[in-house]
């Protein structure tokens, strides 16, 4: 399958190359051609299939023109080592525990994918800089030496990405985060590794760190010195194999409910919940899906207005939502935009998946709408969910939770993404909610480590000096 640009003028590239690129050469976002039906039968049958069988049938309509079959599953099945299990919060609301990975975070999915199929690459068909495809148009950078992974961070992507990644040979990682906006635990998670990890402490906030992988990709001093590749959510082998734990969660969902199901997703770069769009045109059965924002309220306000203006973003105790111009935005825009997926939307009376919201309330049919909510209202959502059922939201997931609690309507059934262990926000959480929480095992062995990391200012010039000398 070949995949296209979000920008619309770079060629067409080959699965290989658009892994190994993550960006276009035109700044834009890849996008598959093709997004493929899953037959009648799948869903007859997804209540009485394990996950890994259910992300293998996935992953093949993906991937599965472009990797073997057999390689393809093992892909899957070593990618998924845990469970995303569906738990009951209250009646008719679930969550979905992203959080039982080697990292504690929903992110250790698509990076533990990613981090398979990039390899799988480098092993067969030669150089990953290399590609026998059919696309045209500039090849792969050529440059000797490993293919560098660079990654930007709000927080748990960081983590996620050097685990899945971590001593796999001809790769080296470079973890880009916001000094001071992560939390201890998950800054740990990242710095304390060493082998082929290196973590950047960027003097700024995460628009910042995410400027500077971008502007690498496009910098041709570094991309003829070394290969670059990202494996943030604009990385295609990133965000498309979120996907799976969505069609888990409605398989789950089978045995355990009936009725309508909508999903909330906590969103910052929107690479989750565009994976579960993409799930959608599939034909995963979700009546509507939100998507629940902290104070970084862009895509709120675009959907309340139609104007999309990012800004830099604002610090909040949901960091990893801390992103203020996201960049999976491109990918939802032009998603709709196709007229292979209109067809599919029409055949399902969706006439209008982005609407204005202006007005908007409980009863409206809006296929996607949002929530915005300040430090206060999270805060204040976590208390209310612990004293009146017990469970423990993170502060991401609250934001999930409370706008089903808000939006809900009879007879549906809500499911929101816990998109991360509580402890890997401890002072937080346990200031909000008095309590001193756990920290898993998985966690305090990070802790026992010591801090590598390299400073860096937000400056490109800075950080385009730094990996020349690499």
């Amino acid at each position: 399958m070949l995949y296209y640009s979000t920008n619309h003028k770079a060629d067409r590239a080959t699965l290989r190359q658009a892994v190994v690129r993550g960006l276009a050469t035109d700044r834009g976002l890849y996008m598959p051609e093709v997004i493929k039906q899953l037959p009648a039968s799948f869903w007859g049958e997804i209540a009485h299939l394990s996950f890994q069988e259910v992300a293998c049938r996935v992953a093949d309509a993906f991937f599965g023109e472009d990797v073997e079959v057999e390689a393809l599953r093992r892909i899957v099945c070593d990618t998924l080592q845990f469970d995303t299990p569906l738990v009951r919060v209250e009646d008719n609301i679930y969550a979905l525990e992203l959080f039982h990975g080697p990292t504690l975070a929903f992110k250790d999915v698509g990076a533990r994918f990613m981090a398979r199929l990039l390899q799988y690459f480098i092993k067969n068909g030669g150089e990953a800089g290399t590609d026998s495809g059919q696309a045209s148009g500039p090849a792969v950078p050529s440059a000797n030496g490993p293919v560098n992974v660079l990654v930007a961070t709000s927080g748990d992507t960081g983590s996620a990405v050097a685990n899945g990644f971590l001593g796999v040979e001809g790769i080296h990682v470079y973890v880009l985060y916001p000094k001071g906006k992560v939390s201890p635990i998950q800054e740990c998670q990242f710095t304390t590794l060493g082998q082929n990890i290196t973590a950047i402490e960027v003097d700024g906030v995460f628009d910042d760190c995410q400027a500077l992988v971008k502007s690498a990709f496009m910098d041709a001093d570094l991309n003829a010195h070394m290969r670059l590749t990202s494996a943030n959510s604009i990385n295609v082998a990133r965000f498309l194999p979120q996907a799976f734990y969505y069609f888990w969660a409605y398989a789950q969902l089978q045995q355990i409910q009936a009725g309508p199901a909508v999903f909330c997703v906590p969103s910052g770069n929107f690479g989750n919940i565009c994976s579960a769009l993409f799930g959608h045109v599939m034909g995963l059965p979700v009546k509507r899906f939100i998507a629940a924002n902290n104070a970084n309220s862009v895509f709120y306000e675009y959907l309340q207005s139609g104007q999309y203006r990012p800004r830099p973003s604002v610090q909040t105790i949901a960091n990893a939502m801390d992103v203020g111009d996201p960049s999976n935005f491109a990918r939802i825009l032009d998603l709709y935009g196709r007229a292979d997926v209109q067809a599919v939307l029409a055949q399902r009376h969706i006439t209008q998946p982005l609407p204005s919201l202006a007005g908007w309330d409980a009863e409206a049919d809006a296929f996607i709408s949002g929530t915005t909510y300040t430090d206060a209202q999270i805060a204040d959502t976590m208390r209310q969910c612990y004293a009146r059922t017990g469970y423990v939201l993170d502060p991401h997931g609250a934001c999930g939770y409370r706008a089903l609690s808000e939006q809900l309507r009879p007879g549906e059934v809500g499911i929101f993404l816990e998109t991360a262990h509580p402890a890997k926000f401890k002072d937080t959480v346990d200031r909000i909610l008095g309590t001193d929480i756990p920290i898993p095992a998985k966690l305090q062995a990070f802790m026992q480590g010591q801090k590598q990391s390299v400073p860096m200012s937000k400056d490109f010039a800075h950080f385009k000096a730094y990996l020349l000398g690499q």
